[in-house]
């Protein structure tokens, strides 16, 4: 990132064209909210930023990305199109990792090295819902605190105790990782990204665009 980037105050920045790509990891099992929900914000921020004239080109370039090209199953028979594969995505600024039934990408060797390849080589990374226990299976956690789903909590601390986890709370800011609770909270974090790197004013208009009631406030 640029002047202006992942270290924006909350006065209204001025804003460059310094596009993000933002690549959302999908696998089998995975919650609908827990991608489409920082799908939707990072892609209605550039649609706010372009229509009030903040930038000229998109700010934000969402992308998800599967271990290969098949249909991915979700929950609930959500079926999901990654547009790319661990082989052939762009350069990745921000990983977001989400949740849901994490047996398969906890099993997968290949999905864990690509999670710890990307995150250490991306500018910053996040986690939605028990997305943080593939972040924690990959050490990316170690010594920093973090937040899950209500219902896993116990089950963090016990498993990564070299974790400092942190109990009813919306979302977490580490600086270049950010850890967010169960399913909607998603959402929260995201707006929080927009307003980190492009200022508050842009995250509201975009929390206004979704009529959605942005909860601010993390650790």
């Amino acid at each position: 990132m640029g002047d202006g980037g992942p270290f924006a105050t909350d006065a209204e920045p001025f804003i460059k064209d310094i596009r993000m790509n933002v690549a959302i990891l999908i696998f089998p099992g995975i919650e609908v909210l827990d991608f489409s929900g920082p799908f939707e914000v990072f892609s209605i921020a550039a649609r706010v930023a372009l229509r009030d004239k903040d930038s000229t080109s998109p700010l934000f370039n969402a992308f998800l990305v599967a271990e290969t090209s098949n249909v991915v199953p979700a929950r609930y028979a959500f079926r999901v199109q990654p547009h790319y594969t661990f082989d052939d995505h762009p350069r990745i600024d921000l990983l977001v990792v989400p949740g849901g039934v994490i047996d398969q990408p906890l099993e997968s060797l290949k999905t864990l090295e690509w999670i710890s390849r990307e995150a250490r080589r991306s500018d910053m990374v996040a986690s939605v819902c028990t997305g943080a226990f593939l972040l924690a299976k990959t050490g990316i956690l170690d010594g920093l605190k973090a937040t899950t789903h209500w219902e896993d909590v116990e089950d963090l601390k016990k498993q990564y105790p070299r974790i400092d986890v942190i109990e009813d709370q919306i979302f977490v800011d580490q600086g270049r990782v950010i850890t967010s609770a169960g399913i909607s909270a998603g959402i929260d974090m995201s707006l929080h990204l927009v307003r980190r790197l492009y200022g508050a004013g842009l995250a509201q208009r975009a929390a206004r665009q979704m009529v959605y009631s942005w909860r601010s406030t993390s650790v």
